[in-house]
Parts: C-alpha cells; structure tokens; sequence
C-alpha cells in the first residue's frame, strides 16, 4: 500500500509515475502488487505517508484509521480516510483474497495534549516487535483505551504497550515513522 500524495511526488521520486515506481518496488523488493490510495498533498510534512492510514497486520488483514469523535465530515483528512477504506473494501491483497478490514478510530482532537500545526495524532502508526505493540497515546483517555483494546483483539499474541509520543508526533512524526520493523 502507498500514498499517491507521498510517492508520486517531486520531491520523492522526481519524474516517475505510478508505474515507474511500481517497477522499481517489483526490481528492489519483488513487490507484485501495490494498492495505492490517494492521500492528502501538500498539507502536512509527509504528505500523508501510507503508516498513518492504513497497516497491513497479517496476510490479508488492515487495519485503516479513521475519523475519531467530533470530526467533521469535509475534512480533508476524513475524506482521505473515506477514500482509503473504500479502495480497501474493494481490493484484493497479491494472492487475491479480499482484505479483511479493522478500523481504528483517531483521538478526539479537541481533546488531545498536542496543538502543534504539525502534530500528528494516529493510532495507526503503531511499532510492532517481538512480543509486544507500541501504540501512541494522545491524552484522549477514551480514545486511547479504545485504539489498546483494538489492537489487543487485532494482535492477541503481543501485549499492548502505550506511549506518550508528544515529541516525535509534534514534528509531524510517529513510533512507525521513527522507527522500523524488519518483517
């Protein structure tokens, strides 16, 4: 899975297209299939990088941030969000099966300690390890506990760790964005 908005960028892959960087995942990567959503360009420091909207957590199986409580409708991220789980509901993973879709709603952002332009507040961009899951908490006491509880039923195997990642988010970052799992 990719962003368009991220990928298909100047300032990432100057001059190629979706096709272009589909080849060159299939040469580095052996990468059969790509599932590209659109994103969201020019509106925060990623353009919306794929870690914070959709994970794939096992063959077959995503799981899509979504709009927490007190969003509005024309959001632009909501409408990414929107977009992202409509392709989803409609793709196949590379074996062709149809993804089983988890959704995982953001924080009430009137209700988050972050206030930065460039905070990012996604459950989504969870680190996965051995024997655990590190998942950012945001301050949203209810929002917080319903994302741990998601991710425990979605990963029964790990236990749930939560952190405050006030610092890394305020730059526009997350626990996946800093860091990352080798399958």
């Amino acid at each position: 899975m990719l962003t368009e908005s991220s990928v298909v960028n100047s300032n990432r892959n100057p001059g190629m297209d979706r096709a272009e960087i589909e080849r060159a995942l299939e040469t580095a990567f052996g990468v059969t299939k790509v599932i590209w959503l659109k994103g969201v360009k020019g509106k925060d420091i990623t353009d919306f990088h794929v870690d914070c909207i959709a994970r794939f957590i096992a063959p077959g199986k995503v799981i899509v941030g979504r709009p927490g409580a007190n969003y509005d409708a024309n959001d632009i991220w909501s409408q990414a969000s929107d977009e992202a789980k409509q392709v989803l509901e409609s793709s196949t993973d590379a074996q062709g099966r149809k993804l089983e879709i988890i959704e995982l709603p953001d924080p009430n952002y009137n209700r988050i300690r972050g206030t930065q332009k460039e905070f990012l507040a996604s459950y989504v961009n969870f680190y996965v390890a051995n024997s655990a899951v590190f998942v950012s908490q945001f301050g949203d006491a209810q929002a917080d506990r319903n994302a741990q509880n998601i991710l425990a039923k979605a990963f029964p195997d790990r236990k749930i760790i939560a952190l405050n990642t006030d610092v890394i988010s305020s730059g526009g970052g997350g626990i996946h964005c800093a860091t990352r799992e080798r399958p």
